[in-house]
């Protein structure tokens, strides 16, 4: 059977008044009058057949109906609100939904994103940023920027680059540094992979086994540069992603020795399939690399 028609004006009343605790603030928010919401939500309980408020001397307090309500309404309300913002003067606005590894997005992805939206001023991108820990089917992504081998389940993975790694420091750090072996009584800045520092001092030709002498482990790079740069220690990090930091001469590259310890991808579940705004971001990225 067919429900009849529920009317738009009352379900917002409900929702605004589910927020608000108050028919007198919602009628506020909705520019109505308080008696227009009251009515409006006592409609909808009619229709119904429960109460969806308790009405007490001061507010009101929702009821369990109305707690298992309105999560659908809320977001059936934020669906419209999204559709709508997707249709602007009779064009199609499309989502796309990136994530991308907070270094990535911040030292290569956001200086020229700005001429992807001058090339597709009809797509609007939603970027979120993460610690190279992110699940696209729980997320909603369409894409994520990842840092790795290019070997994740149920993923299809496409190869963007390298971005080698190199100590960086402060330049009142880098002057102390003579040659690759001061390092082992520097503070070595590092992420959870404890190889690292290891690899890079045999790239450089010196054989250790002694553990860095890192005061804190960081989980991103971002988080490592933002310590180098307060002279903390010296970071093990990519600088192609820090080029800004280096041109203005407040973070130096002491030795050109760098490590590769693997690459950025353009990621999407393998189940996904490519939306137009996908295939216009595809495209752009790989005529920027």
């Amino acid at each position: 059977m067919v429900r009849p028609f529920l009317p738009l004006n009352n379900l917002r009343a409900f929702e605004a008044s589910a927020r608000h605790l108050s028919f007198t603030r919602a009628a506020i928010e909705l520019c109505v009058t308080q008696a227009a919401v009251s009515q409006q939500v006592k409609s909808l309980e009619q229709r119904l057949g429960v109460a969806l408020f308790q009405r007490l001397p001061r507010g009101l307090k929702i009821t369990a109906e109305g707690e298992a309500l309105l999560p659908t309404v809320t977001h059936s309300f934020d669906q419209m609100a999204t559709a709508l913002d997707r249709v602007e003067a009779g064009q199609v606005r499309e989502l796309l939904f990136l994530g991308a590894v907070g270094t990535f997005a911040v030292g290569w992805l956001l200086p020229r994103l700005a001429d992807f939206r001058e090339r597709h001023p009809f797509i609007d991108v939603r970027l979120s940023t993460n610690n190279n820990r992110v699940d696209l089917a729980a997320e909603g992504l369409d894409f994520a920027i990842r840092f790795g081998s290019g070997l994740w389940h149920g993923t299809e993975a496409v190869r963007l680059f390298e971005a080698p790694l190199s100590p960086l420091c402060i330049p009142r750090l880098a002057e102390r540094l003579r040659s690759p072996a001061d390092l082992a009584d520097a503070t070595l800045l590092r992420s959870y992979r404890a190889d690292e520092w290891t690899t890079w001092f045999k790239a450089a030709g010196i054989a250790t086994t002694a553990q860095p002498n890192a005061g804190v482990i960081f989980d991103s790079s971002l988080a490592m540069m933002e310590a180098a740069q307060q002279g903390i220690g010296v970071a093990l990090a990519p600088p192609l992603m820090f080029e800004e930091h280096l041109s203005s001469g407040r973070i130096r590259q002491p030795f050109p020795t760098s490590i590769s310890l693997g690459s950025y991808w353009l990621t999407r579940l393998e189940s996904k399939q490519p939306t137009a705004a996908m295939t216009a971001f595809s495209d752009w990225i790989f005529s920027k690399i």
